[in-house]
């Protein structure tokens, strides 16, 4: 099933793309700064809230992390920081791509085909993975954030 935006139903073409301009600007901005400043040295990006009331990692910690590793190229750094977030990634990109055409156009990208149990599957793998990355033991205790040795 397709996400449409409401953005699609606008009336006016040169509206949609003037919104798609100013929205891809702020994205770049977003990732400008993301490469700039590292999120494990610097208090200009948020900390977790997940983390920072109960003090255990959520399925997205160590995302803006592993985000600034590979925008500078350091794929095994952004995986030991989070791997969830890592091989999520390109469908992500895919998804706003799509949006963006959309946007543009008013034609999507083709969307694949997903099935329900597929759902249940990702569904299961995020809960495991937030469940296991808790945990002190070896080895889930690599799966914290910034667990790894390597940098």
């Amino acid at each position: 099933m397709q996400l449409v935006l409401d953005l699609f139903y606008l009336p006016q073409r040169q509206l949609r793309r003037t919104l798609l301009a100013g929205e891809a600007t702020m994205v770049a901005f977003v990732l400008y700064a993301l490469h700039r400043f590292d999120p494990a040295t610097t208090e200009v990006l948020p900390v977790c809230p997940f983390r920072y009331l109960t003090g255990y990692y959520c399925p997205g910690c160590g995302s803006l992390r592993a985000l600034h590793q590979l925008l500078h190229g350091n794929l095994v750094a952004a995986l030991g920081y989070n791997p969830l977030m890592v091989f999520t990634l390109p469908f992500v990109i895919y998804w706003l791509a799509s949006q963006a055409r959309l946007l543009w156009s008013g034609l999507p990208l083709p969307a694949p085909s997903i099935p329900a149990r597929s759902v249940w599957v990702l569904l299961s793998v995020i809960l495991s993975f937030w469940f296991l990355r808790n945990l002190p033991q070896y080895p889930f205790a690599l799966l914290a954030p910034g667990a790894w040795p390597v940098r």
